[in-house]
């Protein structure tokens, strides 16, 4: 038996099931990285964590796993290619660390993607890109009349 020191669940908002969030481009930062063992045993993948920043799902997360040391070398190519998108897109473009990719706004491509072991969907990383600044208005000057509404 574990003892709980006197854990009051009326006093804690209960957790709930997090549905995937909808396809599409999402500001986030890199907030977690790590090597982890494919489950194979034969190699290594990254594990980085991206985390919303902005909008309706800020705070929410996707993961992304790049096999970085596996015996498929297509599977290596591919991640190495991610890892490239994912440097130019934090403008790093020689990590000696991963965790020098911390932390940097960048734009991620979300997807759905069905789970073969609960076949339930989940979200996964489609592309990464420089996270792209709004366009400033254009300022007028008093009793001037826009390029666009001029004859």
């Amino acid at each position: 038996m574990v003892h709980l020191n006197n854990f009051d669940a009326s006093q804690v908002e209960p957790s709930v099931a997090l549905q995937p969030i909808p396809a599409g481009p999402y500001i986030a930062i890199i907030s977690e990285s790590e090597m982890k063992p494919t489950k194979a045993g034969d190699g290594r993948y990254l594990q980085l964590v991206f985390q919303v920043i902005e909008g309706e799902h800020k705070g929410r997360r996707v993961w992304a796993r790049l096999n970085l040391e596996n015996p498929n070398q297509t599977a290596v190519e591919i991640a190495k290619a991610e890892l490239s998108a994912i440097c130019r897109a934090v403008g790093v473009m020689k990590p000696n660390d991963s965790a020098a990719l911390h932390n940097i706004p960048l734009e991620i491509t979300v997807g759905l993607k069905r789970r073969s072991d609960t076949n339930e969907l989940g979200n996964e990383t489609r592309g990464y890109s420089k996270r792209e600044t709004a366009p400033r208005p254009a300022t007028a000057t008093p009793g001037s009349t826009a390029p666009w509404a001029r004859k």
